[in-house]
């Protein structure tokens, strides 16, 4: 039997992997009159701007404080031909977000402009003036202020009490309907047909292997896709979701001046730990790196990952890091695809379960191996083999020589 006949028989193939779309997918994903409608606002017009490919943006720039169209012509002699192939994926970019859109010049030769509300919000953004942020008023000083410390705790807390849901665990306490709709809302998680509860899905175990940066980005976009449903515009959502990446972490922010609506906003944000905030009624809240964070999905954006962890078949694991336990840098991988986690949390054995055969459990470390079929297991829940491969890197024990990382070829 060939090898693809014995992959079809055993329905190995992976369902279509999850895609979690930076801010420019995103956008390109929306209607003309949305991007029209969010660009009225200026951290957005910032956000857009900073994310653009390099040339995209040196043409912003020189076309800022031009009033009228410049000539297709004269825009592409600012690149030489050697560059012909980044000056068009940059016009790309700029007329899929519609950034700019062509003008007829006197004469019919096509031109490029700025769309009106683009170039006027990102002149604010960057020069100053217009409407101040709705949490920018003063503030007394905290009597109760938080630490960095804090609020990461709190942070990891409340958004694993949405991935403690997705894998079945008992720790639950404390996760909302809403959230439970936006993953059912986004495929993540499905209602069985025989007693009706929510049990994961193909899509919702890729979901668990992504870096949190990125299924904090995923899991709002899919709250935006709802927010009319809730009677909330998705680009004012979205533009205070850019305002709160902004900001400064451990800085606490006024909540006067904000709309009603925000204000909900607001409380969702505070159940998902992108914000705290000591009551409900409280005048001030402290955005957490969740919130700030939601900028790092691009690749290339976000710290390198820590290399895999390799030890020598039957090597005692190296002692965990401070901190190391239910953070980065918990895991051992040995060449034997054996696998030791120093962690008490019953989410990150949860997630070693996904692709791995787990062996024994003591009070601060987990051992399993990787097998055949626990990765074939894998596979058929949708995971491919990368995102183990990644999450094992993401997650390696720090403590070991650097030679020791990769094996030897």
């Amino acid at each position: 039997m060939s090898e693809s006949s014995k992959s079809k028989s055993l329905n190995l193939n992976p369902s279509p992997t999850l895609q979690c779309k930076n801010l420019h997918e995103y956008l390109q994903s929306r209607t003309p009159q949305f991007l029209e409608t969010l660009y009225n606002y200026p951290t957005i017009c910032l956000a857009v701007y900073r994310e653009l490919p390099e040339l995209a943006r040196h043409f912003v720039i020189r076309l800022l404080f031009v009033e009228q169209p410049v000539p297709q012509a004269v825009v592409a002699s600012w690149v030489s031909q050697t560059h012909a192939k980044e000056q068009s994926k940059a016009c790309e970019a700029l007329s899929e977000l519609s950034v700019w859109q062509e003008a007829p010049i006197p004469g019919g030769l096509p031109g490029w402009i700025l769309a009106q509300s683009f170039k006027k919000n990102l002149k604010v953004a960057l020069l100053g003036g217009g409407r101040p942020w709705s949490m920018s008023s003063s503030l007394e000083p905290d009597s109760k202020a938080r630490d960095v410390a804090f609020l990461d705790s709190y942070a990891l807390e409340r958004w694993e009490c949405v991935l403690h849901y997705m894998v079945g665990s008992t720790q639950t306490e404390g996760i909302s309907a809403d959230a439970v709709r936006i993953l059912l809302h986004a495929g993540l998680m499905t209602r069985d047909a025989e007693d009706g509860s929510a049990v994961i899905t193909r899509a919702g175990f890729q979901f668990l292997l992504l870096s949190t940066a990125k299924q904090v980005w995923l899991f709002l976009q899919h709250y935006l896709h709802t927010a009319e449903k809730r009677s909330l515009s998705a680009a004012e959502c979205l533009a205070f979701l850019y305002q709160l990446s902004f900001s400064t972490l451990g800085k606490d922010y006024s909540t006067e001046g904000m709309s009603n609506n925000m204000l909900v906003f607001l409380q969702h944000l505070r159940e998902f730990g992108l914000v705290y905030q000591r009551k409900r009624k409280a005048g001030r809240f402290y955005p957490t790196r969740l919130a700030l964070n939601i900028t790092c999905v691009r690749e290339g954006s976000a710290p390198p990952p820590a290399p895999v962890v390799t030890s020598a078949p039957g090597a005692s694991a190296a002692p965990p890091a401070p901190g190391a336990p239910g953070g980065r840098g918990y895991i051992v991988v040995e060449t034997n695809y054996r696998v030791y986690a120093y962690t008490q949390t019953s989410l990150q054995v949860a997630l070693l379960g996904l692709f791995t055969e787990l062996l024994y459990r003591f009070p601060n470390l987990v051992v399993g191996v990787v097998t055949r079929e626990s990765v074939r297991q894998a596979l058929r829940g949708g995971i491919t083999a990368d995102q183990i491969i990644h999450y094992l890197e993401q997650h390696a024990h720090p403590q070991v020589p650097p030679a020791l990382t990769r094996p030897t070829p």
